[in-house]
């Protein structure tokens, strides 16, 4: 596997265009669009959340019902969330915009919004916006670019990924760029993601893929506690790879698992580092657990916890918020056992042993949590449960970011 420059576009078949409709944000981009030169296989995962945006809805029915796709369709600043029978509407004449324009099936346009809840999309402007993208479309990694930065909203830089795997001696690309700053949390936190790949693979599969390595990703991920109304992960498969086609378990399909799970893993760092307000991306690594459920479940809770998340925040090397996370995630262990240590570029530090304080140096543990990206590992000693999750410190900048979000 070998990770390469780029993102939606890398894969055969793929191309990409970000533009500005005025949306919300004056002067900066505020649509984008994928787009094949042939209908793909199409798989997703979608927020847990009840209340569930227009967009999200319209995609179900796609991935779930219809099961082939070609283009997407996103915009940012107004998420289409809580707008009844008029953003279902609005989805609709968005998808005719783009078949239209496309010379497309209008059931193969997959739509997505990102932003404030409970305000209606400017129609006229995202069917303008959306025929304008449609002329816009290039294969190239800038246009890519382009696209990844205008599904933006409070993120502070764009996300892409790609990696490029062989299968029969043949050159298999998957590539994908995502948006996640605020209401992130596990469970299909809050995020889009667009994944692309030429694979040559069965929608069953590609669908099996997706949610599995979703879990071990997206789902471990968490900067604020809010799960969103928006949460959408799609994954398109253009089959123009030349390979043999992946229709069971087996050597290709690990591979191309694997790849899938490294695109994504990367996307869900970049996402976790640019939480609102972040200063630090914080890795949460637990080993030693009864099972990996037990390590997920533990992983996430110290992720979670504000108070570790403002200790990191603040370079507090306070280990006890961390090992007390630990004690509330509904888990049994034995905190005598446990050990803690925190880890970052500027060194590694064991700071708990067998659930005491180990007599480090309150300095170098200062100093390891002064850096941008730091990693807290907790070995349990229990089993071979093991699990990371994502997230970040906790600053000011988080609550003045989101008193004034909507203005």
């Amino acid at each position: 596997m070998m990770r390469i420059d780029g993102g939606v576009t890398a894969a055969k078949g793929f191309r990409a265009a970000g533009t500005a409709a005025g949306i919300k944000y004056q002067g900066r981009s505020d649509m984008a669009m994928i787009a094949c030169e042939r209908p793909c296989r199409v798989a997703g995962t979608f927020t847990t959340n009840v209340v569930k945006a227009a967009p999200v809805r319209w995609d179900q029915h796609i991935v779930y019902d219809v099961g082939m796709a070609q283009a997407v369709v996103c915009n940012s600043g107004i998420a289409n969330a809580c707008t009844g029978e008029e953003g279902m509407d609005c989805c609709r004449q968005t998808a005719r915009a783009a078949a239209g324009e496309l010379g497309i099936n209008e059931e193969y346009v997959l739509t997505a919004s990102t932003g404030v809840i409970g305000m209606q999309l400017p129609v006229e402007r995202i069917c303008e916006g959306t025929r304008k993208l449609a002329g816009l479309l290039a294969d190239s990694p800038e246009a890519g670019s382009q696209a990844a930065k205008a599904i933006m909203t409070t993120d502070t830089v764009s996300k892409e990924a790609a990696v490029s795997i062989e299968l029969g001696g043949k050159t298999v690309t998957i590539g994908g760029m995502c948006k996640g700053s605020g209401m992130i949390h596990p469970n299909m936190c809050t995020m889009l993601a667009f994944v692309t790949t030429d694979a040559v693979i069965s929608r069953e599969m590609l669908q099996e893929a997706l949610s599995d390595v979703v879990k071990d990703t997206y789902n471990m991920v968490s900067v604020d506690g809010d799960t969103s109304t928006n949460d959408t992960v799609l994954l398109l498969a253009s089959q123009m790879a030349g390979t043999r086609e992946i229709t069971e378990h087996g050597e290709d399909y690990d591979r191309f698992v694997e790849a899938l799970r490294e695109v994504n893993t990367v996307l869900a760092r970049k996402i976790a580092g640019d939480g609102e307000g972040a200063t630090a991306l914080l890795e949460v690594m637990v080993k030693g657990a009864g099972t990996h459920q037990d390590a997920v479940t533990l992983a996430k809770s110290v992720v979670s916890s504000s108070l570790t998340k403002a200790a990191v925040y603040g370079h507090d090397p306070n280990w006890g918020r961390i090992l007390c996370a630990l004690g509330y995630a509904g888990v049994d262990f034995d905190p005598e056992k446990t050990d803690i240590y925190f880890e970052s570029r500027a060194g590694r530090l064991k700071i708990v042993e067998n659930g005491m304080d180990a007599g480090y140096s309150e300095e170098e543990a200062s100093r390891i949590l002064s850096e941008d990206e730091v990693r807290v590992e907790a070995d349990l000693h229990g089993g071979d449960g093991q699990a990371v999750a994502w997230g970040c410190d906790l600053t000011y900048d988080y609550v003045r970011i989101n008193a004034d979000y909507r203005s």
